[in-house]
Protein backbone atom coordinates (compact mmCIF):
# COMPACT_ATOMS: atom_id res chain seq x y z
CA UNK A 1 0.00 0.00 0.00
CA UNK A 2 2.99 2.49 1.06
CA UNK A 3 4.29 2.09 -2.69
CA UNK A 4 0.83 3.18 -3.71
CA UNK A 5 0.53 5.76 -1.71
CA UNK A 6 3.90 7.31 -3.09
CA UNK A 7 3.14 6.50 -6.27
CA UNK A 8 -0.27 8.34 -6.12
CA UNK A 9 1.41 11.49 -4.49
CA UNK A 10 4.54 11.62 -7.35
CA UNK A 11 1.46 11.51 -10.04
CA UNK A 12 1.93 13.37 -12.56
CA UNK A 13 -1.94 14.75 -13.48
CA UNK A 14 -2.16 17.56 -13.28
CA UNK A 15 -0.31 19.06 -16.21
CA UNK A 16 -3.86 18.14 -17.96
CA UNK A 17 -5.74 17.24 -15.82
CA UNK A 18 -8.21 19.68 -13.18
CA UNK A 19 -8.48 19.11 -9.52
CA UNK A 20 -12.31 18.61 -9.77
CA UNK A 21 -14.93 20.30 -7.70
CA UNK A 22 -16.46 17.79 -4.81
CA UNK A 23 -20.30 19.62 -5.24
CA UNK A 24 -22.88 19.25 -3.62
CA UNK A 25 -26.43 17.70 -5.11
CA UNK A 26 -28.91 19.75 -2.38
CA UNK A 27 -32.45 18.28 -4.20
CA UNK A 28 -31.25 14.81 -4.17
CA UNK A 29 -29.76 14.88 -0.56
CA UNK A 30 -32.84 16.19 0.87
CA UNK A 31 -34.61 13.52 -0.75
CA UNK A 32 -32.92 11.32 0.66
CA UNK A 33 -31.97 12.52 3.90
CA UNK A 34 -28.09 12.17 3.69
CA UNK A 35 -25.66 14.91 1.95
CA UNK A 36 -24.62 13.57 -1.05
CA UNK A 37 -21.47 15.23 -2.89
CA UNK A 38 -20.48 14.53 -6.80
CA UNK A 39 -17.26 14.27 -7.39
CA UNK A 40 -17.21 15.94 -11.38
CA UNK A 41 -15.27 13.72 -13.24
CA UNK A 42 -17.16 14.89 -16.10
CA UNK A 43 -15.77 18.35 -16.01
CA UNK A 44 -12.39 17.31 -17.07
CA UNK A 45 -11.00 18.54 -20.74
CA UNK A 46 -11.98 15.08 -22.26
CA UNK A 47 -14.89 14.94 -19.97
CA UNK A 48 -13.80 11.81 -18.06
CA UNK A 49 -11.43 10.86 -15.42
CA UNK A 50 -9.48 8.71 -17.73
CA UNK A 51 -7.00 11.02 -18.61
CA UNK A 52 -5.26 10.82 -15.41
CA UNK A 53 -3.88 7.34 -15.77
CA UNK A 54 -3.15 7.44 -19.24
CA UNK A 55 -1.11 10.91 -19.17
CA UNK A 56 0.48 9.73 -15.65
CA UNK A 57 1.45 6.13 -17.52
CA UNK A 58 2.85 8.25 -20.58
CA UNK A 59 4.77 11.58 -18.79
CA UNK A 60 6.51 8.34 -16.67
CA UNK A 61 8.14 6.90 -20.15
CA UNK A 62 11.64 7.07 -20.89
CA UNK A 63 11.72 9.57 -23.92
CA UNK A 64 13.47 6.36 -26.35
CA UNK A 65 10.84 4.82 -25.20
CA UNK A 66 7.98 7.28 -25.75
CA UNK A 67 9.23 7.68 -29.23
CA UNK A 68 8.03 4.44 -30.11
CA UNK A 69 4.12 5.99 -29.58
CA UNK A 70 1.77 4.55 -28.07
CA UNK A 71 -1.48 2.05 -28.53
CA UNK A 72 -4.40 1.29 -26.68
CA UNK A 73 -7.79 -0.42 -26.71
CA UNK A 74 -10.63 1.82 -25.28
CA UNK A 75 -14.10 2.17 -25.78
CA UNK A 76 -13.61 5.82 -25.89
CA UNK A 77 -12.64 7.21 -22.42
CA UNK A 78 -9.02 6.45 -21.72
CA UNK A 79 -8.90 6.68 -25.58
CA UNK A 80 -9.53 10.30 -25.30
CA UNK A 81 -7.04 10.59 -22.27
CA UNK A 82 -4.14 8.10 -24.22
CA UNK A 83 -4.72 10.75 -27.55
CA UNK A 84 -4.45 14.07 -25.31
CA UNK A 85 -1.53 12.38 -23.37
CA UNK A 86 0.17 11.69 -26.90
CA UNK A 87 -0.29 14.66 -28.46
CA UNK A 88 0.78 16.83 -25.21
CA UNK A 89 4.47 14.86 -25.51
CA UNK A 90 4.49 15.06 -29.08
CA UNK A 91 4.32 11.18 -30.01
CA UNK A 92 2.19 9.47 -31.91
CA UNK A 93 -1.17 7.19 -30.74
CA UNK A 94 -3.17 4.52 -32.15
CA UNK A 95 -6.23 3.96 -30.41
CA UNK A 96 -8.30 1.00 -30.99
CA UNK A 97 -11.97 1.23 -30.83
CA UNK A 98 -15.01 -1.40 -30.53
CA UNK A 99 -17.22 -0.61 -33.46
CA UNK A 100 -20.30 -0.19 -30.73
CA UNK A 101 -18.31 3.13 -29.24
CA UNK A 102 -20.55 5.66 -29.57
CA UNK A 103 -19.42 8.40 -32.28
CA UNK A 104 -18.93 11.48 -30.38
CA UNK A 105 -15.85 9.31 -28.59
CA UNK A 106 -14.50 8.47 -31.57
CA UNK A 107 -14.85 11.72 -33.61
CA UNK A 108 -13.25 13.57 -29.76
CA UNK A 109 -10.23 10.71 -30.75
CA UNK A 110 -9.39 11.56 -33.92
CA UNK A 111 -9.77 15.65 -33.04
CA UNK A 112 -6.97 15.11 -30.06
CA UNK A 113 -4.98 13.21 -33.35
CA UNK A 114 -5.28 9.63 -32.59
CA UNK A 115 -5.11 7.24 -35.10
CA UNK A 116 -8.55 5.31 -34.81
CA UNK A 117 -8.69 1.35 -35.62
CA UNK A 118 -12.35 -0.04 -35.50
CA UNK A 119 -12.44 -3.46 -34.40
CA UNK A 120 -14.77 -5.86 -32.77
CA UNK A 121 -17.98 -5.52 -30.74
CA UNK A 122 -16.94 -4.94 -27.32
CA UNK A 123 -13.63 -4.08 -25.27
CA UNK A 124 -11.84 -7.39 -25.38
CA UNK A 125 -11.60 -8.05 -29.03
CA UNK A 126 -10.53 -4.44 -29.13
CA UNK A 127 -8.00 -5.20 -26.76
CA UNK A 128 -6.67 -8.57 -28.89
CA UNK A 129 -6.46 -6.27 -31.88
CA UNK A 130 -4.38 -3.98 -29.77
CA UNK A 131 -1.37 -6.03 -28.96
CA UNK A 132 -1.66 -7.71 -32.68
CA UNK A 133 -0.72 -3.59 -33.85
CA UNK A 134 1.45 -3.05 -30.70
CA UNK A 135 3.86 -6.20 -31.86
CA UNK A 136 3.79 -4.97 -35.51
CA UNK A 137 4.32 -1.64 -34.70
CA UNK A 138 6.61 -1.92 -31.54
CA UNK A 139 4.49 0.82 -29.85
CA UNK A 140 4.02 0.65 -26.08
CA UNK A 141 0.71 -0.33 -25.05
CA UNK A 142 -1.14 1.59 -22.52
CA UNK A 143 -3.56 -0.77 -20.48
CA UNK A 144 -6.85 1.07 -19.51
CA UNK A 145 -6.72 -0.19 -15.63
CA UNK A 146 -4.63 -2.72 -15.49
CA UNK A 147 -1.47 -1.01 -14.93
CA UNK A 148 0.40 0.90 -11.57
CA UNK A 149 0.86 3.69 -13.07
CA UNK A 150 -2.59 4.11 -14.58
CA UNK A 151 -4.25 3.19 -11.22
CA UNK A 152 -2.06 5.80 -9.62
CA UNK A 153 -3.18 8.41 -11.61
CA UNK A 154 -6.93 7.51 -11.23
CA UNK A 155 -5.74 7.46 -7.55
CA UNK A 156 -5.25 11.11 -7.72
CA UNK A 157 -9.39 11.31 -7.37
CA UNK A 158 -8.82 9.79 -3.85
CA UNK A 159 -6.29 12.29 -2.48
CA UNK A 160 -8.72 15.37 -3.81
CA UNK A 161 -11.56 13.78 -1.66
CA UNK A 162 -9.25 13.61 1.21
CA UNK A 163 -8.45 16.87 0.64
CA UNK A 164 -11.74 18.50 0.15
CA UNK A 165 -13.18 16.64 2.44
CA UNK A 166 -11.02 16.37 5.09
CA UNK A 167 -12.28 12.78 5.88
CA UNK A 168 -15.39 13.68 6.92
CA UNK A 169 -17.21 11.13 4.68
CA UNK A 170 -19.06 7.94 5.38
CA UNK A 171 -18.77 5.62 1.99
CA UNK A 172 -17.58 6.61 -1.59
CA UNK A 173 -19.63 5.07 -4.37
CA UNK A 174 -17.16 4.28 -7.53
CA UNK A 175 -18.23 3.12 -11.07
CA UNK A 176 -16.50 0.12 -11.97
CA UNK A 177 -15.06 -1.66 -15.09
CA UNK A 178 -12.04 -2.96 -14.68
CA UNK A 179 -11.27 -1.41 -11.69
CA UNK A 180 -8.91 0.64 -12.35
CA UNK A 181 -11.12 3.60 -10.61
CA UNK A 182 -11.96 2.31 -7.67
CA UNK A 183 -8.39 0.46 -6.98
CA UNK A 184 -6.50 3.84 -6.91
CA UNK A 185 -9.44 5.22 -4.59
CA UNK A 186 -9.92 2.23 -2.17
CA UNK A 187 -6.02 2.15 -1.69
CA UNK A 188 -5.54 5.94 -1.21
CA UNK A 189 -8.71 6.45 1.38
CA UNK A 190 -8.34 3.48 3.49
CA UNK A 191 -4.56 4.31 3.93
CA UNK A 192 -5.75 7.36 5.51
CA UNK A 193 -9.12 6.42 6.88
CA UNK A 194 -10.42 2.84 6.91
CA UNK A 195 -13.46 3.43 8.14
CA UNK A 196 -14.85 5.05 5.63
CA UNK A 197 -16.80 2.70 3.58
CA UNK A 198 -15.63 2.14 -0.42
CA UNK A 199 -18.32 0.67 -2.24
CA UNK A 200 -17.97 -0.81 -6.02
CA UNK A 201 -21.03 -0.18 -8.82
CA UNK A 202 -21.73 -2.23 -11.51
CA UNK A 203 -24.24 -2.24 -14.11
CA UNK A 204 -26.62 -4.93 -14.09
CA UNK A 205 -25.26 -6.69 -17.19
CA UNK A 206 -21.47 -6.08 -16.86
CA UNK A 207 -21.02 -7.51 -13.20
CA UNK A 208 -17.37 -8.44 -13.89
CA UNK A 209 -15.87 -7.32 -10.65
CA UNK A 210 -19.00 -8.22 -8.70
CA UNK A 211 -18.79 -11.89 -9.80
CA UNK A 212 -14.98 -12.03 -9.43
CA UNK A 213 -14.85 -10.72 -5.73
CA UNK A 214 -17.96 -13.17 -4.89
CA UNK A 215 -15.82 -16.26 -6.37
CA UNK A 216 -12.44 -14.81 -5.09
CA UNK A 217 -11.05 -15.21 -8.96
CA UNK A 218 -11.33 -13.54 -11.92
CA UNK A 219 -14.53 -14.56 -13.80
CA UNK A 220 -14.50 -13.56 -17.15
CA UNK A 221 -18.54 -12.66 -18.22
CA UNK A 222 -19.59 -14.10 -21.64
CA UNK A 223 -21.04 -11.40 -23.12
CA UNK A 224 -21.47 -8.01 -21.41
CA UNK A 225 -24.25 -5.08 -22.25
CA UNK A 226 -23.67 -1.84 -23.48
CA UNK A 227 -25.83 0.84 -22.40
CA UNK A 228 -23.38 1.97 -19.92
CA UNK A 229 -20.35 1.07 -22.08
CA UNK A 230 -17.64 2.94 -20.23
CA UNK A 231 -17.42 0.42 -17.94
CA UNK A 232 -18.41 -2.48 -20.63
CA UNK A 233 -15.35 -5.16 -19.71
CA UNK A 234 -15.39 -9.16 -19.51
CA UNK A 235 -12.40 -9.34 -17.21
CA UNK A 236 -11.02 -6.95 -14.71
CA UNK A 237 -7.19 -6.82 -14.25
CA UNK A 238 -5.39 -9.02 -12.52
CA UNK A 239 -3.71 -6.05 -10.27
CA UNK A 240 -7.07 -4.07 -9.73
CA UNK A 241 -8.85 -7.38 -8.57
CA UNK A 242 -6.22 -7.84 -6.04
CA UNK A 243 -6.36 -4.31 -4.41
CA UNK A 244 -9.95 -4.48 -4.33
CA UNK A 245 -9.71 -7.58 -2.47
CA UNK A 246 -7.74 -6.17 0.26
CA UNK A 247 -9.40 -2.79 0.24
CA UNK A 248 -13.51 -2.82 -1.24
CA UNK A 249 -15.92 -2.89 1.17
CA UNK A 250 -19.00 -3.94 -1.12
CA UNK A 251 -20.38 -4.53 -4.52
CA UNK A 252 -23.36 -2.91 -5.89
CA UNK A 253 -25.42 -3.27 -9.34
CA UNK A 254 -28.16 -1.15 -10.62
CA UNK A 255 -29.77 -2.03 -13.92
CA UNK A 256 -30.68 0.26 -16.95
CA UNK A 257 -33.74 2.26 -15.41
CA UNK A 258 -32.14 2.95 -12.60
CA UNK A 259 -29.25 4.35 -14.58
CA UNK A 260 -31.30 6.27 -16.38
CA UNK A 261 -32.81 7.87 -13.00
CA UNK A 262 -29.46 8.54 -12.06
CA UNK A 263 -28.53 10.95 -14.99
CA UNK A 264 -32.16 12.78 -14.32
CA UNK A 265 -30.96 13.51 -11.01
CA UNK A 266 -27.12 14.54 -11.37
CA UNK A 267 -29.07 16.83 -14.31
CA UNK A 268 -31.79 18.41 -11.76
CA UNK A 269 -28.96 19.46 -9.59
CA UNK A 270 -26.36 20.08 -12.06
CA UNK A 271 -27.85 20.88 -15.42
CA UNK A 272 -24.87 18.70 -16.73
CA UNK A 273 -25.67 15.48 -18.57
CA UNK A 274 -23.44 12.32 -17.69
CA UNK A 275 -23.27 9.42 -19.64
CA UNK A 276 -24.29 6.13 -17.85
CA UNK A 277 -21.70 5.27 -16.64
CA UNK A 278 -21.68 8.63 -15.04
CA UNK A 279 -25.20 7.60 -12.97
CA UNK A 280 -24.00 4.30 -11.47
CA UNK A 281 -22.67 5.79 -8.60
CA UNK A 282 -25.80 7.94 -7.74
CA UNK A 283 -28.32 5.26 -8.60
CA UNK A 284 -26.24 2.85 -6.09
CA UNK A 285 -26.71 5.71 -3.38
CA UNK A 286 -30.26 5.49 -3.62
CA UNK A 287 -30.31 1.68 -3.50
CA UNK A 288 -28.03 1.18 -0.38
CA UNK A 289 -29.73 4.54 1.57
CA UNK A 290 -33.24 2.70 1.10
CA UNK A 291 -31.37 -0.68 2.41
CA UNK A 292 -29.90 0.41 5.05
CA UNK A 293 -32.39 3.42 6.48
CA UNK A 294 -29.55 5.91 6.46
CA UNK A 295 -29.85 9.41 7.74
CA UNK A 296 -27.96 12.06 7.90
CA UNK A 297 -24.19 10.71 6.47
CA UNK A 298 -21.88 11.83 3.85
CA UNK A 299 -21.93 10.04 0.76
CA UNK A 300 -19.74 10.59 -2.21
CA UNK A 301 -20.70 9.31 -5.56
CA UNK A 302 -18.10 9.83 -8.92
CA UNK A 303 -19.39 11.00 -11.79
CA UNK A 304 -17.03 9.53 -14.16
CA UNK A 305 -17.81 10.77 -17.42
CA UNK A 306 -19.95 12.81 -19.47
CA UNK A 307 -19.04 11.43 -23.08
CA UNK A 308 -22.67 10.67 -24.03
CA UNK A 309 -24.16 10.62 -28.25
CA UNK A 310 -27.06 13.09 -27.93
CA UNK A 311 -29.68 10.55 -29.55
CA UNK A 312 -28.75 8.40 -26.20
CA UNK A 313 -31.36 10.53 -24.17
CA UNK A 314 -34.28 9.93 -25.92
CA UNK A 315 -34.15 6.63 -24.46
CA UNK A 316 -32.69 7.87 -20.85
CA UNK A 317 -35.31 10.15 -20.67
CA UNK A 318 -37.89 7.35 -21.69
CA UNK A 319 -37.07 5.25 -19.28
CA UNK A 320 -35.53 7.73 -16.07
CA UNK A 321 -39.50 7.69 -14.39
CA UNK A 322 -39.99 4.33 -14.35
CA UNK A 323 -36.50 3.78 -12.78
CA UNK A 324 -36.95 6.29 -10.13
CA UNK A 325 -40.32 4.37 -9.19
CA UNK A 326 -42.22 7.88 -10.81
CA UNK A 327 -44.33 6.13 -13.48
CA UNK A 328 -45.88 2.75 -13.36
CA UNK A 329 -46.53 0.79 -16.96
CA UNK A 330 -49.90 -1.20 -16.91
CA UNK A 331 -51.89 -3.66 -19.31
CA UNK A 332 -55.16 -3.24 -18.83
CA UNK A 333 -58.04 -5.13 -20.01
CA UNK A 334 -61.70 -3.37 -20.70
CA UNK A 335 -65.05 -3.98 -22.09
CA UNK A 336 -65.48 -2.84 -25.27
CA UNK A 337 -68.15 -0.93 -25.47
CA UNK A 338 -69.14 2.97 -25.33
CA UNK A 339 -68.16 4.84 -22.01
CA UNK A 340 -65.46 2.37 -20.69
CA UNK A 341 -62.42 4.53 -21.36
CA UNK A 342 -64.07 7.42 -19.52
CA UNK A 343 -65.52 5.05 -16.48
CA UNK A 344 -61.64 3.63 -16.66
CA UNK A 345 -60.26 7.31 -15.89
CA UNK A 346 -62.74 7.95 -13.45
CA UNK A 347 -61.62 4.63 -12.04
CA UNK A 348 -58.00 5.82 -12.16
CA UNK A 349 -57.97 8.99 -10.87
CA UNK A 350 -56.73 12.27 -10.40
CA UNK A 351 -53.16 11.07 -11.40
CA UNK A 352 -51.38 12.01 -14.16
CA UNK A 353 -51.36 9.69 -17.11
CA UNK A 354 -48.16 9.76 -19.33
CA UNK A 355 -49.16 7.34 -21.58
CA UNK A 356 -52.50 5.96 -22.62
CA UNK A 357 -52.21 3.49 -26.24
CA UNK A 358 -54.80 1.51 -27.57
CA UNK A 359 -56.58 -0.53 -30.72
CA UNK A 360 -59.40 -1.86 -31.29
CA UNK A 361 -59.12 -5.59 -31.56
CA UNK A 362 -62.62 -7.73 -30.78
CA UNK A 363 -66.04 -6.90 -30.08
CA UNK A 364 -65.71 -8.30 -26.49
CA UNK A 365 -62.72 -7.05 -24.82
CA UNK A 366 -59.99 -3.94 -25.33
CA UNK A 367 -56.81 -3.87 -23.96
CA UNK A 368 -54.95 -1.04 -22.82
CA UNK A 369 -51.18 0.19 -22.02
CA UNK A 370 -50.98 2.16 -19.65
CA UNK A 371 -48.78 4.82 -17.90
CA UNK A 372 -49.37 7.21 -15.42
CA UNK A 373 -47.59 9.21 -12.34
CA UNK A 374 -46.34 7.89 -9.19
CA UNK A 375 -45.65 10.23 -5.91
CA UNK A 376 -45.13 7.07 -3.66
CA UNK A 377 -43.21 4.21 -5.23
CA UNK A 378 -43.67 0.95 -5.50
CA UNK A 379 -46.68 0.87 -2.56
CA UNK A 380 -48.49 3.28 -4.61
CA UNK A 381 -48.47 1.41 -7.96
CA UNK A 382 -49.14 -2.00 -6.19
CA UNK A 383 -52.38 0.10 -3.89
CA UNK A 384 -53.07 0.83 -7.52
CA UNK A 385 -53.64 -2.33 -9.48
CA UNK A 386 -55.18 -3.99 -6.73
CA UNK A 387 -57.88 -1.37 -6.96
CA UNK A 388 -57.75 -1.60 -10.64
CA UNK A 389 -58.61 -5.61 -9.54
CA UNK A 390 -61.25 -4.38 -7.15
CA UNK A 391 -63.03 -2.47 -9.65
CA UNK A 392 -63.26 -5.39 -12.10
CA UNK A 393 -60.46 -4.83 -14.09
CA UNK A 394 -57.82 -7.76 -15.64
CA UNK A 395 -54.49 -5.89 -14.64
CA UNK A 396 -50.88 -7.06 -15.44
CA UNK A 397 -47.90 -5.10 -14.10
CA UNK A 398 -45.50 -3.82 -17.50
CA UNK A 399 -43.04 -2.01 -15.02
CA UNK A 400 -40.52 -4.27 -14.52
CA UNK A 401 -41.27 -5.87 -18.49
CA UNK A 402 -37.80 -4.97 -20.37
CA UNK A 403 -39.29 -6.34 -24.08
CA UNK A 404 -42.89 -3.98 -22.93
CA UNK A 405 -40.30 -1.22 -22.37
CA UNK A 406 -38.30 -1.46 -25.43
CA UNK A 407 -40.67 -2.63 -27.75
CA UNK A 408 -44.21 -3.52 -27.00
CA UNK A 409 -45.63 0.21 -25.71
CA UNK A 410 -44.42 1.37 -29.39
CA UNK A 411 -46.13 -1.33 -31.07
CA UNK A 412 -49.47 -1.26 -29.72
CA UNK A 413 -51.82 -0.56 -32.58
CA UNK A 414 -52.06 -2.68 -36.56
CA UNK A 415 -54.78 -3.05 -38.51
CA UNK A 416 -58.34 -3.36 -37.36
CA UNK A 417 -60.64 -6.06 -39.14
CA UNK A 418 -64.16 -5.60 -39.28
CA UNK A 419 -64.22 -1.74 -38.24
CA UNK A 420 -66.47 0.56 -40.02
CA UNK A 421 -66.89 4.03 -40.26
CA UNK A 422 -63.26 5.10 -37.80
CA UNK A 423 -61.96 8.89 -38.24
CA UNK A 424 -58.86 9.30 -37.69
CA UNK A 425 -58.08 13.11 -35.36
CA UNK A 426 -54.93 14.63 -33.82
CA UNK A 427 -55.87 16.96 -30.64
CA UNK A 428 -53.78 18.73 -28.33
CA UNK A 429 -55.10 19.84 -24.83
CA UNK A 430 -53.56 21.99 -22.69
CA UNK A 431 -51.34 19.93 -20.19
CA UNK A 432 -51.48 19.26 -16.26
CA UNK A 433 -52.58 16.70 -14.15
CA UNK A 434 -56.34 15.36 -14.57
CA UNK A 435 -56.23 16.56 -18.01
CA UNK A 436 -56.54 13.38 -19.95
CA UNK A 437 -59.54 12.86 -18.02
CA UNK A 438 -61.17 16.03 -18.91
CA UNK A 439 -59.98 15.31 -22.30
CA UNK A 440 -62.10 12.34 -22.28
CA UNK A 441 -65.08 13.40 -20.69
CA UNK A 442 -65.15 16.55 -23.35
CA UNK A 443 -65.48 13.44 -25.93
CA UNK A 444 -68.11 11.96 -24.49
CA UNK A 445 -69.63 8.26 -24.64
CA UNK A 446 -71.86 8.98 -27.73
CA UNK A 447 -69.36 7.58 -29.99
CA UNK A 448 -67.07 4.97 -29.42
CA UNK A 449 -63.32 5.14 -29.66
CA UNK A 450 -61.42 2.92 -31.86
CA UNK A 451 -58.03 3.80 -31.49
CA UNK A 452 -56.13 6.17 -28.80
CA UNK A 453 -52.58 6.97 -28.44
CA UNK A 454 -51.48 9.66 -26.04
CA UNK A 455 -48.10 10.08 -24.38
CA UNK A 456 -46.76 12.92 -21.90
CA UNK A 457 -43.79 14.38 -22.89
CA UNK A 458 -43.06 17.25 -20.56
CA UNK A 459 -44.05 19.63 -22.20
CA UNK A 460 -47.20 22.54 -21.82
CA UNK A 461 -49.24 20.51 -24.40
CA UNK A 462 -50.81 17.01 -24.37
CA UNK A 463 -50.79 15.26 -27.73
CA UNK A 464 -53.83 12.55 -28.73
CA UNK A 465 -54.30 10.38 -32.05
CA UNK A 466 -57.77 9.24 -31.52
CA UNK A 467 -59.67 6.98 -33.67
CA UNK A 468 -63.69 7.61 -33.80
CA UNK A 469 -66.24 5.63 -34.81
CA UNK A 470 -68.85 8.26 -36.44
CA UNK A 471 -71.96 6.17 -38.20
CA UNK A 472 -73.01 8.84 -41.17
CA UNK A 473 -76.00 9.43 -39.34
CA UNK A 474 -74.33 11.21 -36.70
CA UNK A 475 -71.72 13.09 -38.73
CA UNK A 476 -73.37 16.85 -38.54
CA UNK A 477 -73.69 16.25 -34.57
CA UNK A 478 -70.18 14.90 -34.85
CA UNK A 479 -68.64 17.99 -36.28
CA UNK A 480 -70.78 20.12 -33.85
CA UNK A 481 -69.56 18.34 -31.06
CA UNK A 482 -65.82 19.10 -32.11
CA UNK A 483 -66.28 22.66 -32.89
CA UNK A 484 -67.90 22.58 -28.97
CA UNK A 485 -64.95 21.01 -27.29
CA UNK A 486 -62.35 23.87 -28.16
CA UNK A 487 -59.08 21.54 -28.57
CA UNK A 488 -57.51 22.20 -31.60
CA UNK A 489 -57.41 19.32 -33.72
CA UNK A 490 -56.24 18.10 -37.47
CA UNK A 491 -58.55 15.16 -39.08
CA UNK A 492 -55.55 12.70 -40.18
CA UNK A 493 -58.37 10.43 -41.68
CA UNK A 494 -56.44 10.12 -45.14
CA UNK A 495 -53.05 9.96 -44.02
CA UNK A 496 -51.16 7.42 -46.03
CA UNK A 497 -49.45 6.42 -42.46
CA UNK A 498 -53.23 5.67 -41.18
CA UNK A 499 -54.12 3.71 -43.92
CA UNK A 500 -50.67 1.54 -44.41
CA UNK A 501 -50.73 0.77 -40.75
CA UNK A 502 -53.45 2.02 -38.50
CA UNK A 503 -56.76 1.76 -41.06
CA UNK A 504 -59.36 -0.95 -40.73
Amino acid sequence: MSEYIERILRARVYDVAIESPLDAAPRLSRRLGNTVLLKREDLQPVFSFKLRGAYNKIANLAEPVAQRGVICASAGNHAQGVALAARRRGIPSVIVMPQTTPAIKVRAVIDLGGEVILHGDDYDAAYERAIVVARERNMVFVHPFDDPDVIAGQGTIGMEIARQTGGQLDAVFVPVGGGGLIAGIAVYLKYLYPRVRIIGVNAADSTAMTESLQQGRRVGLDKVGIFADGVAVRRVGEETFRLAQQHVDEMLTVDTDEICAGVQDIFEDTRSIVEPAGALAVAAIKQYVAREQLRDRRLVAINCGANLNFDRLRHIAERAEVGAQREALLAVEIPEERGSFLRFCRTLGQRSVTEFNYRFESARAATLFVGFGLSGGRAERQQVIAGLRAAGYTVTDMTDNEMAKLHVRYMVGGHARGLEHERLLRFEFPERPGALLRFLEAIGSCWNISLFHYRNHGSDAGRVLAGIQVPPGTQADFMLHLAELHYPYTDETANPAYRLFLGA
